[in-house]
This record gives structure tokens, sequence and C-alpha cells, in this order.
């Protein structure tokens, strides 16, 4: 038998040609080969086995070929992990969700990275001619990527959560960012201490025991963190604030919606769009006005005075009060008043100045309340009142206290911007002045009529 031969017993069992040739006593050899299982294939190529015997006299060389094709093999790996399955992924997506910002892909593709460090990390193992120092180091090396890879690819998983959360119409109600943060946090501590277990080669619960003598000195490096996570629970748990409520904090300078509540601080937008940031901690230590029960109720107050002079209040004469009656306002009030006030004064007779008489003041503060009652901005619902308040060197306060029928900013400035604008103008019919400081324009005037005065003296 030849090399390139088979035993001709062989091909007189198995040969399908059956040609002469193979039958012949002086031929032994058939070259036939049988078509089902070729013999050439079971037997090495020689330049292989001498590229084989070359490598194993070369260890060197050995172990150099035999990691760069491990090196081959994790890149061929990666590569199919994310041109075919991420983008096979990718291309599914695209067809079935319809926000692709809130699906896991990004989660998918971060987790892919551990195909690569799992085949270096068992192939090497079987590399030859490696030193065992430097076989655990890889090892070490790949299980701490695998490590840090998952825990940031689970932190990225509760991102995705709480984005998908924010989606709900609730949301704002309990936001959980906060509790997100703190999951993170763990997660990245736990991940800490297994990444430098693995890269010393030790086990995690030795530095796990080590840690109770470091109690102190981490509760003190984390004192802002936990101070934060237990005011963050209280803040949630109690519903003191919430995403998009307008809160007013003087002492930080804080008056606007809040935009953001994460774990170690709070974000209000004020006014002016400038950002006010407020540790969250302050919220639980300090006080802080939240307007969101207004915002509720559907009514926003009006809380604000007429400073009417002193002096001008006085008793109204029959001419005025005839004249008064002309309000449609009034209608109702003045016969009703007057008739009690002359029946009161009826039996009591004598001088006037023991009698019941009215006042425009008196008469002004109801014209007031039935504007407020028949004004549409007005909520009917709600507290409404005009009361008269201590006098002061400023004059008498005439105080508006009620509630408009909206919330909106712009809408109740202009309620309340029309409900004094009419009552200033209307102060004359009544007698009344509002009192105001003297200003340059009265000095003038003032120091005219003297000089007239003293000009048409003899």
């Amino acid at each position: 038998m030849t090399t390139l031969g088979m035993p001709m017993d062989f091909c007189l069992a198995h040969c399908r040609q059956r040609r002469p040739s193979c039958r012949r006593p002086e031929n032994p050899v058939c070259y036939h080969q049988p078509p089902d299982k070729p013999y050439k294939e079971h037997r090495m190529p020689q330049e292989i086995t001498d590229f084989t015997r070359w490598l194993e006299q070369h260890p060197l060389s050995h172990a150099l070929f035999f990691t760069t094709a491990l090196l081959l093999l994790a890149w061929l790996a990666n590569w199919l992990t994310k041109h075919i399955l991420l983008r096979g992924l990718y291309r599914l997506v695209s067809f079935t969700a319809n926000d692709q910002e809130l699906t896991p892909l990004p989660v998918i593709a971060r987790l892919a990275n551990v195909v690569p460090a799992l085949v270096l990390s068992l192939g090497i193992k079987v590399v030859p001619e490696l030193p065992t120092a430097l076989v655990t180091v890889v090892e070490n090396v790949c299980g701490a990527f695998v490590v840090l890879t998952i825990a940031l690819a689970i932190g990225g998983a509760l991102n995705w959560g709480n984005a998908l959360y924010q989606r709900r119409p609730d949301a704002h109600l309990r936001p959980i960012k906060g509790y997100v943060q703190v999951a993170k946090i763990v997660i990245y501590a736990l991940a800490t201490i297994l990444i430098i277990a693995s890269l010393i080669d030790r086990s995690p619960l030795l530095l796990l025991s080590g840690l109770g003598a470091m109690a102190a000195v981490l509760m003190l490096i984390f004192q802002d963190t936990l101070l934060s996570l237990v005011a963050s629970v209280q803040l949630s748990s109690n519903d003191m604030v919430r995403v998009g409520d307008w809160i007013e904090m003087p002492q930080l300078n804080a008056d606007g919606g809040v935009i953001d509540i994460a774990l170690h601080t709070v974000k209000v937008q004020n006014w002016d769009k400038t950002i006010t940031t407020i540790p969250t901690k302050r919220l639980i230590s300090d006080s802080f006005r939240n307007w969101r029960g207004m915002s509720e109720s559907g009514g926003r107050r009006i809380k604000r005075s007429l400073y009417l002079d002193q002096t001008s209040v006085r008793f109204l004469t029959e001419n005025e009060c005839r004249d008064l009656g002309r309000f449609a306002l009034l209608q109702e009030y003045l016969p009703g008043k007057l008739a009690e006030i002359e029946a009161w004064n009826a039996g009591r007779p004598g001088d006037i100045v023991n009698h019941r008489r009215l006042t425009n003041i008196g008469t002004f503060r109801t014209y007031i309340e039935n504007y407020l009652r028949h004004h549409p901005g007005i909520h009917q619902e709600m507290t409404m009142m005009v009361r008269q308040l201590a006098p002061t060197a400023d004059g008498v306060p005439l105080e508006l206290y009620c509630f408009t029928s909206t919330v909106a900013w712009v809408p109740y400035e202009g309620i309340q911007s029309d409900i004094f604008d009419h009552l200033l103008a209307i102060l004359p019919e009544f007698g009344l002045r509002v009192f105001q400081h003297p200003s340059g324009a009265d000095m003038r005037g003032m120091l005219t009529g003297q000089v007239e005065i003293a000009h048409a003296a003899p």
C-alpha cells in the first residue's frame, strides 16, 4: 500500500466503479477512492504537521500564535454580536416600537461587551506556554470588566425604567428619580468591591469584613448622601414637593416651579428663568411655601388694601344718598338701609348727633362687596369680604379679600387690576380720597398758591 492508494481488498469491497485494474493481482493498489468517505481527509497534510512541530519546538512563537488566534476569535465574537444580533434587534424595534428612545437597546448593547471578555477569560486557559501568573491576571481583568459592564448595564436599565415611569400621567405625583439614584449607588458600590476583589484575586467577603472598621469613615464621607436619602424619602412619603410645584424659599432666593427632584438636589426655575439649586436636606430642615394647594383649589387670592384719606370720611347728606341711589349695585341696599335708620331714629327724638346716619366709607364698602359678587372673574364659592383695618399714618386701609376664578398668573393680574382701576376711579362719587404722600407737584402747588396769595394781599 502506498500513501496515495488503498489496499486491494478495500477496493473490491467498496469501490463502486469495479474497474479491471482493481481486480488484477499485479496491481494490489486501487486508486479509486470511495465517494462516501474519502481517505485523504483523515490524514493531516504534511505542511500542517510540520508547522505544528515547529510551534512545539518554539514555545514563544507557539504562545504568540494561539494568543493572536484567541484575540481574533474575541474580535469575531464581538463583531458577530454587535453587527448581527444588535442590528437585528434595532430593525425589529424600528418596526414595532413607537419611541426608540424608550427601548432597552442601549442596555443590550452594553451587555454585548461581555461576550469578548468571556471569550478571552475562557480561551486564555487553553493557550499553551503561557505563565500561570499571566493567565491569572488576564482572568481577573476580564472578570473585573464583566462586573463593570454588568453594573453599568443595570444602571442603564434603571434609567430606562425611570424614563418609562416618567411617561405616566401621575409620575410627577410620586417621582422615583431619588430611589433610582440610591439603587445605582448601591449597585456601583457592590460592583466596586467585586472589581477590587477580582483584581487582587481575593474573596469579596474579606473586603466586606474590613468595611466594618471603616464604617465611621464611610459615614463621614457619605454624610450628605445619607442625609439627602432620608430627606428624599420624607419628601416623597409626605408628598411635600412634586415636579411642577411652585415653591418659595426666600432664604435661598428660590421662587418658581420645581423642574427636577434628585437625590442630592432639587432644581427650581425662578420666574426670571434663572435656576436655583436647593440641597434636598434643606427642604426638611428649613421652611418653604408650596403653592400647590392654590393651584388645585381653582381660586387665587386677592388681598390688597385701598388707603383712604381719613379727612375725607364723613356722613352722607340726603342729596348724596339720592345721587348714589342711581348706582345699580346700591339700589337694593340704600332703600332698605335708609328705612332701617329712619325707623331706629324715629324712636329717639332729639338732636341729630344722637341719630344714626350713613357714612360714605360704609356705603363705599357695601358697593365694593356687591361689585365683587357680580364680577365674573371672582370665585363666588370662596371667602369674600371687604374689611376696614386699623387706621395708620398712611390713612384708613380698606382691604379686599377674595379669590379669582382662575389660578393662571396673567388672567389673575388682569382681574385684580381691573377691580382696583374701577374702585380708584369711582371713589370721588362717594366723596372719598385716596391717601398719598406729598410729591414734588404738591410742593410746587403749595408754593405757587402762597406766592399768589402774597401778590393778592394789599
